[in-house]
């Protein structure tokens, strides 16, 4: 058998960024920014009030809070005359005269000659006329033009994930479009005669299609554009016909169903001239049989999981959202990995890599992690979907380890959904 390691470098090389595509920046978050975007104008493009207070020359407030004595000796205040006000946004130029001040708001353009802003909380307040208790210097509480960006820097980077402060830089610099990598686009498909959608009801030997809108589930939560195709019964013809036009719209194919029993040498059989599948046992649990191939043209990833619900998000997990990841641009494409002691004993199979449903939790004293194992012995409750809904994270049991003790420590993938 492959080991994990050696199946999921042959699945990571396979990864490629889909051909870049210009959006609305307010479409673009989460995506890889395909271009640098340079700045063409100054930011700020004037200077403006970085605070509510009073626009004045920093020479004429020099002395204030210091001790200042009138002409008989008293202690003597300093205070300016107001002689209008600038709001956010205005366009009317105002020329400050020396020993006067102005009320600015926030992001109000500085009046000419101003070169600092006075604090509310230094003055009194006051509407025509203010009392100053401490002194400002050039340059305090103002932004200049260019402070932020000069015409010419690199606003955002290729190769960046755009954020929340991406977009909001794109939109300072006057940028409405920005060139990115899209979402990969997957496609889920369901093979399996015994298969019905949710709509009906099932009849004898028939289940519902569970997987092909779990795996269309963990597809979106790892960020891919998904299209979930559903049910193709076991038939070569039409099985062929489907994956080939995904191929054409699709940088990554799941199919579920198509490994174990008979389907299997069918799938190998109705995919054959599109590419080479790779079908086999990996050194895992469970989904151990599973395959991998690039099919079509474009040697698009796609990838064979088996039926049953909880091996085929397993499979996913550890094989597909890797990929998926990648090609979104993330440095770090696998979960966070912890490690954590376990409450109760874990069996594991020899030989195969444990990935085991599992619920992670914190001690409130001494604040290390501590997980418990859902269901039974492996293998006899691998199809149970229920204990995979109430697990948040994979407890990981390395090949060689068929026993893990009470209290011996794990290494856990943690299940953390977007949003």
């Amino acid at each position: 058998m492959r080991s994990v390691e050696e199946q999921q470098a042959l699945v990571t090389a396979a990864a490629v960024a889909p051909r870049p595509v210009r959006v609305a920046i307010s479409e673009a978050q989460g995506l890889l920014c395909a271009e640098e975007v340079v700045t063409e104008r100054p930011l700020p493009g004037f200077d403006q009030a970085a605070i509510d207070g009073y626009a004045v020359r920093s020479v004429d407030v020099a002395l204030a809070g210091t001790d200042i004595r009138g002409e008989e000796g008293e202690p003597a205040e300093l205070t300016l005359p107001v002689v209008g006000e600038v709001v956010a946004g205005s366009r009317q130029p105002i020329r400050l005269q020396p020993r006067q001040t102005v009320r600015v708001d926030t992001g109000a353009p500085m009046p000419t000659l101003a070169d600092a802003v006075l604090p509310l909380d230094r003055t009194d307040g006051g509407r025509a006329r203010i009392k100053i208790y401490k002194a400002v210097r050039s340059g305090d509480f103002v932004r200049r033009v260019g402070d932020d960006v000069q015409p010419g820097d690199v606003a955002v980077r290729s190769g960046t994930i755009i954020g929340a402060a991406q977009v909001g830089l794109l939109a300072a610099v006057g940028r409405d479009k920005v060139l990115v990598h899209p979402r990969p686009r997957l496609s889920v498909i369901s093979v399996g005669s015994e298969l019905v959608d949710i709509d009906r009801t099932p009849g004898g030997g028939q289940v519902y299609d569970v997987n092909s809108y779990a795996l269309a589930a963990a597809g979106r939560d790892a960020g891919a554009d998904v299209n979930r195709v559903g049910i193709i019964a076991a038939d070569a013809g039409r099985l062929r016909e489907v994956v080939e036009g995904q191929l054409i719209r699709s940088e990554v194919v799941v199919i579920a169903g198509a490994v174990g029993g008979g389907v299997s040498e069918l799938v190998r059989d109705a995919l054959a001239d599109l590419g080479d599948l790779d079908i086999g046992r990996i050194a895992m649990h469970p989904g151990s049989v599973q395959g991998f191939g690039r099919l079509g043209r474009d040697e698009v990833p796609t990838f064979l999981l088996p039926g049953n619900p909880v091996g085929a998000l397993v499979v996913f997990e550890v094989m597909v959202r890797p990929l998926i990841r990648i090609a979104l641009g993330r440095r770090q494409p696998m979960r966070r990995i912890v490690r954590a002691r376990t409450v109760a004993p874990i069996t594991s199979i020899e030989g195969r890599k444990g990935y085991l449903r599992a619920q992670l939790m914190r001690d409130e004293v001494t604040g290390e992690f501590l997980v418990q194992a859902l269901g039974g012995a492996p293998g006899a409750t691998s199809h149970l979907l229920a204990t995979l809904a109430e697990a948040n994270c994979l407890a990981i049991v390395e090949p060689d380890i068929t026993e893990v003790r009470t209290g011996d420590e794990v290494e856990v993938a943690f299940l953390a959904q977007r949003g």
